[in-house]
């Protein structure tokens, strides 16, 4: 009876229960207003374009040089309904892709705020998932976005081989010579990269300040003109090429003594180990047994030939009479430490009466010194974003790219997204963690609907005899579904009862003017009777799915 009773209540909890357990936000694309916001609806297509820049082939044709596919599609693993991502889609493969920006972003007066999300949905141990802001001009030439297009800063993850670091790299430009040179962030932030959502925001404040953050907790920040390598501004002096060590410059610290002599008792030539001669050979040793010994199981092949092939030789297997005997063969005396041993004689060291100091070449002043004391200042407008890669993973994930200058826009437009992914996906990951920990095999919905709600309802009422509180917390779908289903009985039951009782009411004879309406009343019974049977016919076919 109890197995008959949970299945019915299972039948009647299912549909609430995989109502929560599948409700997912929808998406909505944001009205947070920047530069540049990529959600990637449909008309992404108006603003991105796939690279179609070639190089040449050694026998001097021309081929495309990024072959890498790219698809906007859902996630693998979905966390809101209608989500779409930008995914580079082939292994082993550069990819190339780019979006113009409206307007050129200047970031001379204003705060710099980069932010996006790239989920490596497949792991992997290789894979770029950085963007490059482009320099402004490169809009007219989206289909040649290649490795050679100027950008301003390159910032975001790469899972090198070994390794992973969040490049921030920034081109500053020499006032003297006109050259670019890139700028590397020295001490790059090295986070862990799993199979999760990663949130990256970049800030460069008109200060020469900078601020790195994953997932909304800062990694790094500092300075533009001393965190960066090589640094902006040139030393001042530099060592004179023309300089060189003077032939009598001693800068050997120590010597060996000169007057030191090799003991009379130093044998050079004793040996490091000797012959134990206080050793016994153990009892039982077996001299005459041999350590291996031809396999007596093996036969010579019947297609061996012993004019072409020689004599067959038996292979060799360890000998059974020596696995429990000390030893097998002509037994020797171990070796030992020799306690005379010393070595090779070597006079001790000592300070160098002769010993200057390190050389170092005199010091010039710089022909190419230059200041730069606001390096923000002579950074380029930015004209676009682009996505210029190679990687040995595959379905690498791009979203919610923000470019614009406010740190509480970039913040508001992850609570819309990575937040609500983050939750779910911490969730997911969890439950992943549970099943792995389970030992018992569980079915799952589709396989066997009745068993799998049999089987959390159960769980429940186990958990409910222990702590109330706790069921409810570690299942509240499965709480509220269950007592759902439960009142929907109760009430089922009392219109049963009901009909029934009004069925069973005694009829009192009286006059044929009593008698008629008593007859319409068995009549609009009736209905009741059928209502009741049209009930119990649907429940049990829903049983039987």
């Amino acid at each position: 009876m109890r197995s008959v009773a949970l299945s019915i209540v299972a039948l009647a909890a299912s549909s609430a229960l995989a109502q929560a357990e599948d409700a997912k936000p929808t998406f909505t694309p944001t009205e947070i207003k920047a530069p540049f916001i990529e959600q990637f609806t449909d008309d992404w297509q108006d603003r991105w374009t796939p690279s179609e820049a070639t190089k040449k082939t050694p026998v001097g044709g021309e081929t495309f040089s990024y072959v890498g596919e790219w698809k906007v599609e859902e996630p693998l693993i979905q966390s809101i309904d209608g989500d779409l991502g930008l995914v580079a889609k082939s292994k082993a493969a550069h990819h190339a892709i780019s979006a113009p920006f409206a307007k050129p972003v200047n970031f001379k007066d204003k705060p710099l705020v980069v932010q996006y999300e790239v989920k490596y949905q497949k792991g992997g141990n290789c894979g770029g998932g950085y963007l490059k802001l482009l320099e402004d001009g490169f809009q007219t030439s989206g289909k040649e976005f290649s490795d050679t297009t100027p950008w301003v800063v390159m910032f975001g993850p790469d899972m090198t081989c070994p390794g992973t670091k969040i490049h921030f790299i920034f081109r500053h430009q020499n006032p003297k010579s006109g050259e670019f040179e890139e700028k590397h962030l020295k001490a790059a932030p090295k986070p862990t990269i799993e199979k999760l959502t990663g949130l990256y925001t970049l800030i460069v404040n008109p200060d020469n300040t900078y601020e790195v953050l994953v997932n909304g907790e800062s990694l790094s920040s500092g300075s533009l003109l001393e965190d960066f390598d090589p640094p902006v501004n040139p030393d001042a002096e530099i060592d004179d090429p023309e300089d060189s060590k003077p032939a009598t410059w001693v800068d050997i610290k120590k010597i060996a003594d000169p007057h030191a002599t090799k003991p009379d008792d130093w044998d050079e030539d004793a040996p490091y180990e000797i012959v134990d001669v206080d050793a016994e050979k153990p009892e039982g040793w077996l001299d005459n047994e041999p350590l291996v010994i031809p396999d007596p199981d093996a036969e010579k092949p019947e297609e061996w030939d012993d004019e072409e092939d020689g004599d067959w030789i038996a292979p060799t297997v360890t000998n059974p009479t020596c696995v429990a005997a000390p030893g097998c063969g002509e037994w020797k005396a171990p070796m030992k430490a020799n306690p005379e041993y010393k070595g090779k004689w070597y006079a001790p060291q000592i300070d160098n009466p002769a010993y200057i100091g390190p050389w170092a070449p005199r010091k010039i002043a710089n022909p190419h010194f230059f200041e730069d004391l606001n390096p923000i200042k002579s950074l380029s407008k930015i004209g676009g974003v682009g996505i210029e890669l190679w990687t040995m993973t595959e379905d690498i994930l791009f979203d919610n790219i923000y470019v614009g200058h406010s740190i509480d826009d970039a913040k508001a437009l992850a609570a819309e997204s990575y937040d609500i992914k983050k939750e779910a996906e911490k969730n997911q990951k969890e439950q992943e963690a549970d099943d792995e920990d389970d030992d018992e095999e569980k079915e799952t919905f589709a396989e066997d609907p009745i068993g799998f709600i049999r089987s959390r309802i159960l769980n429940f009422i186990d958990l409910l005899r222990l702590d109330p509180m706790l069921a409810f917390k570690s299942q509240p779908e499965t709480g509220v579904a269950l007592v759902t289903a439960l009142l929907t009985l109760f009430g089922m039951f009392g219109v049963v009862t009901g009909i029934v009782g009004s069925q069973e009411k005694p009829v009192t004879k009286s006059t044929k003017k009593t008698d008629a309406p008593a007859s319409d009343s068995k009549k609009a019974a009736a209905p009741a009777g059928d209502e009741k049977t049209e009930k119990d016919e649907g429940l049990k076919k829903r049983s039987g799915k």
